[in-house]
């Protein structure tokens, strides 16, 4: 099984195939693949993205003020 990436990681790959893609240079096949994975890779940065967006509303949003609140990364 692959290690996960770290979104520092998910990104920074993501701009190396977006500068791979913008030179232009490559096979249709090797564009296709390397769009296909930049595709994954933007889910997986926006799920994280989303999953500290969410994990912020919970620490500032407390009845008293704000608190810190355990968040699963479950939709309530």
């Amino acid at each position: 099984m692959a290690k996960k990436q770290t979104f520092e990681q998910a990104m920074s790959r993501l701009e190396e195939i977006v500068m791979a893609l913008e030179k232009g240079d490559a096979p249709l096949e090797d564009s296709l693949a390397l769009f296909q994975e930049g595709s994954k890779l933007i889910g997986t940065c926006s799920k994280a993205l989303d999953q500290a967006q969410q994990q912020i509303k919970l620490l500032v949003q407390g009845e008293n003020g704000p608190e810190t609140v355990a968040f699963d990364g479950e939709e309530a």
